[in-house]
């Protein structure tokens, strides 16, 4: 049985991760390996409902970054580990990277406090590979606009997801080995090519 392998779609919203998951779950059922498709917050009954509040209702950052915490721990417990034994590929869009981003970056909250959330919700797990979609906040912006109505975060200011594109870039700058950046300011395929030579370049495919 091929081993499971975990992995992250990351980027300020707009930056069009998610118009590539679905490709990439293609790409890989082609491939023989059987993928698991979810997303955070989200992925479980508990962390959709969670989700919802979460888009939806004004809380501070630790209110935020508690109630996405507690739906990564029902996600992880209910999906993403078991999939991992059955030896699945899990295709998460956003995960624990996101958290460090917008409410530790973009919200400017406690990234110790994050890291200790971490430790306790994850007991150590990591994607095997992240790919971070990466756009400045003004072609993200000019995007979100022309989509779906904007739910709470999508309505934020310019400065703070150019606040969260920098958190990213400091965690990827922290684990250069599992982050693949992805310069999603391209045509479609250019970037479908860059997330192909980042898979490529994995020694576990």
């Amino acid at each position: 049985m091929s081993p499971g392998r975990f992995i992250t779609f990351e980027g300020i919203d707009g930056a069009g991760k998610s118009s590539h998951i679905e490709s990439l779950a293609q790409w890989l059922g082609q491939r023989g390996r059987r993928v698991v498709l979810t997303r955070e917050p989200g992925g479980t009954p508990l962390a959709e409902s969670l989700r919802e509040l979460f888009l939806h209702r004004d809380m501070d950052a630790l209110t935020e970054a508690l109630l996405v915490f507690a739906a990564r721990r029902d996600h992880l417990r209910l999906v993403i580990e078991p999939a991992l034994a059955r030896g699945d590929v899990v295709l998460c869009d956003r995960f624990t990277d996101a958290t460090f981003a917008y409410q530790g970056s973009g919200r400017g909250f406690d990234l110790d406090v994050l890291a200790q959330l971490e430790r306790w919700v994850q007991a150590g797990r990591q994607p095997d590979l992240t790919l971070w979609f990466d756009l400045p906040a003004a072609v993200a912006a000019d995007r979100r606009a022309s989509a779906r109505a904007a739910d709470r975060l999508e309505r934020e200011t310019e400065a703070f997801f150019e606040r969260v594109r920098q958190g990213y870039a400091a965690r990827s700058e922290g684990d250069t080995a599992r982050f693949a950046r992805i310069d999603s300011d391209q045509a479609r395929e250019a970037v479908w090519q860059q997330i192909e030579r980042a898979l490529a370049s994995r020694p576990w495919w």
